[in-house]
């Protein structure tokens, strides 16, 4: 356990940060299972619009380091060529 003040505000602060991160990845994920059950529906319109969520997610993930930069480079371009191959 931290002894110094300015520890345990630190302590307090990483929780605050882990909790408030596991959401937002969270809600990415959701995101992305969304364009996944679009997909496997068949509904073009529908899987467009959540790829577009999707991918605009990731993004903004990305730039925040939540997830790795090549990691949802890999995702984005994987929906997009599932996206491309609906017709």
């Amino acid at each position: 356990m931290a002894n110094h003040k300015s520890a345990k505000k630190r302590i307090t602060r990483n929780e605050a940060k882990r909790q408030s991160n596991k959401s937002v990845i969270s809600a990415l994920r959701t995101f992305v299972k969304k364009f996944e059950t679009a997909f496997t529906s068949g509904n073009k319109e529908e899987a467009s619009s959540a790829f577009n969520e999707a991918q605009s997610q990731l993004a903004k993930g990305s730039s925040k380091s939540l997830v790795k930069k090549n990691t949802a480079s890999r995702k984005t371009a994987r929906m997009a060529a599932k996206l491309k191959s609906m017709k």
